[in-house]
């Protein structure tokens, strides 16, 4: 797992259940907005997993450091939460560490107990669909 996905994984885990609330809708204010390309949401793949709408898009560089966009709209910040996290936590990243980010990343943050389970699977589906575009990209 990437060192500051880990280190993410890590706050969430160890946090008071009453802050890890709080600590969501602060990632759900750091998803970057999308380029100028992508505003069409033309490549990106729909999450249909998510209770809202939610588009992703991974892409793998000649080096193999995966670049992430994504896009959910304001009034969902749990799912936006989400996008902010592997924004954040996968900046930079290769392809094989994307690849080795445990499926149950989000139970492991400790989630499961915070946010209701069709949640934690929209999440589980945005990253199962994440690394299939990474892993179809290197194969």
């Amino acid at each position: 797992m990437p060192p500051k996905l880990a280190e993410i994984v890590e706050e969430f885990a160890s946090a008071p259940r009453d802050v890890v609330l709080e600590m969501l809708l602060e990632f759900a204010d750091s998803v970057p907005p999308l380029p100028a390309a992508l505003a069409d949401r033309a490549g990106m793949e729909q999450v249909p997993e998510c209770q809202t709408v939610f588009f992703l898009r991974a892409e793998v560089a000649p080096d193999r450091t995966v670049t992430t966009w994504f896009d959910c709209p304001p009034e969902a910040p749990t799912t936006r939460a989400f996008a902010g996290i592997l924004a954040e936590g996968l900046a930079g990243a290769s392809a094989d560490e994307v690849l080795a980010v445990p499926d149950d990343l989000y139970q492991r943050m400790g989630l499961a107990e915070a946010i209701s389970p069709l949640r934690v699977r929209g999440g589980t589906a945005i990253l199962a669909r994440l690394k299939r575009q990474v892993r179809e990209q290197i194969a």
